[in-house]
């Protein structure tokens, strides 16, 4: 088939249809092939697959689970969270970890903003090895150890592919803050300095509740303190689904005073906005 003229192009195109690829996203979400046991297929509203250096980008509603799997070993899930109506608020990693006393996240945690609310909830983990402490790859640190770090390169940074990613939504640049990597873990050792330990392997999953409207942000980029040489970094899964919004009833709620504090919070802006 010609693609040299604009009908053998069309027609090229038009054969694609229903073509699959590893790294995708399924419309409708409700069309994914393997659907998790605990979740109906209907409530499905994300349904995609990012390949390692990959990135990928979603407004969730209050109420929606997202569950990050990573399908052969090797992904890292970095994280960004925006509030979905003033972006200006997004995910603070360092009050996440100073607020609730501890750098390395697990069930039950929440995901704080800079204006002290929840973004998100951690409800179900079978990895718990992620990383609060180092935030993502960079143009810089990328070109000096793999030779590029471009967002079309061979090699991209994560902060250039969460540049792309925010873009979609009309943000920029100064949007980045340091952020969250799921599915790859790391620990303070003896003498201060950070060690990589790695992920739990193929299979392994992190599962998020909202518990505000957001922009979700992923980048499926190597951790930046991976020792390996090679850029190394494999398909990631992204399912999201519809359950009912938390409520002050949730054991999250009342589980910590800080906590407590972050969801009151939460509630009042939620409230004056009526969305709550």
């Amino acid at each position: 088939m010609t693609t040299s003229t604009t009908h053998g192009a069309r027609e090229h195109a038009r054969a694609q249809e229903g073509a699959t690829a590893e790294a995708m996203p399924v419309l409708p979400a409700s069309d994914w092939p393997n659907p998790p046991e605990d979740v109906a297929p209907e409530s499905l509203v994300w349904a995609e697959t990012v390949a390692g250096g990959g990135y990928t980008h979603k407004l969730l509603a209050r109420g929606t689970h997202l569950r990050l799997t990573d399908l052969h070993g090797d992904a890292c899930a970095n994280l960004l969270l925006h509030n979905a109506f003033e972006p200006i608020e997004r995910l603070n990693v360092n009050d996440t970890i100073k607020v609730q006393w501890n750098a390395y996240l697990r069930t039950g945690d929440l995901l704080l903003s800079d204006q002290a609310r929840v973004l998100a909830s951690i409800v179900a983990d079978t990895s718990g090895a992620h990383d609060a402490l180092c935030s993502v790859s960079t143009l810089a640190g990328n070109t000096a150890r793999y030779g590029a770090g471009e967002p079309h390169s061979d090699s991209p940074a994560g902060r250039e592919l969460f540049k792309l990613a925010l873009a979609k939504h009309g943000l920029g640049p100064r949007d980045v803050p340091p952020s969250l990597a799921l599915l790859k873990g790391t620990r303070v050792g003896a003498d201060g300095g950070l060690e990589f330990t790695g992920g739990a392997g193929a299979g392994a999953s992190v599962t998020l509740r909202v518990e505000m409207p957001v922009i979700v942000s992923i980048a499926n980029t190597p951790h930046s303190l991976d020792p390996r040489p090679d850029y190394t970094a494999s398909t990631l899964e992204v399912l999201a689904w519809m359950e009912a919004a938390t409520c002050p009833e949730d054991p999250l709620w009342t589980r910590t005073p800080e906590g407590r504090r972050a969801f009151a919070n939460t509630a009042e802006h939620l409230t004056a906005r009526g969305i709550a």
